[in-house]
């Protein structure tokens, strides 16, 4: 499927898709480190920069955790994935305060990797499909910090590594237009 803008903007943002077939390829950390500094640039408010990833390489330790954490129809196709990172968010502000701001910092932040991650050809797919509670005890991530997403990293890998119920989906999807969402002065629900 070609998409194809309404309006005329940068490439990037049509090109940029969450496929999920991965080549097993493992990443390199000097690979994923990119990703993080295109989401140390992110917009955020006040300038807290309250998003934290919590990565693991294929092969090692971290993965496995990570992996873990992840619901099972994730699972099945994130096993070929170069690398899983967990995006959280910090609750507050340096001097305590609510950030009451963060997840939409912390999305941001993801948007940045994600198009880096595209630009640099590799395959990111975001997610919710994990479970938080247990993410937060086998990370030890302490109190004061929301579990956000999950994001799978790799090489493009063929359709055929995906199990048979991914195939179909396996397309970048359309979007709404600007109308259905942008409106001048007043909200109109759909």
């Amino acid at each position: 499927m070609r998409r194809t803008p309404d309006h005329s903007i940068d490439e990037q943002f049509v090109n940029r898709w969450s496929p999920r077939a991965m080549s097993g390829e493992p990443i390199a950390e000097a690979e994923l480190l990119r990703l993080f500094e295109a989401a140390r640039w992110a917009p955020s408010c006040a300038n807290n920069q309250p998003w934290r990833f919590i990565y693991g390489l294929a092969q090692t330790p971290y993965f496995t955790e990570l992996f873990n954490v992840l619901a099972d129809g994730n699972k099945a196709w994130c096993k070929n994935a170069g690398a899983l990172v967990l995006l959280v968010s910090r609750d507050t502000f340096d001097n305590g305060k609510p950030a009451v701001a963060q997840s939409l910092d912390s999305g941001a932040a993801w948007m940045s990797f994600a198009l880096q991650a595209c630009k640099q050809g590799l395959v990111v797919h975001g997610m919710k499909g994990f479970d938080p509670e247990r993410a937060r005890v086998d990370l030890q991530i302490p109190a004061g910090y929301t579990c956000e997403m999950m994001i799978a990293v790799g090489h493009p890998g063929p359709l055929e590594v995906l199990p048979e119920p991914y195939r179909p989906r396996e397309v970048p999807s359309d979007r709404h237009p600007v109308s259905s969402f942008a409106f001048a002065g007043r909200l109109i629900p759909r």
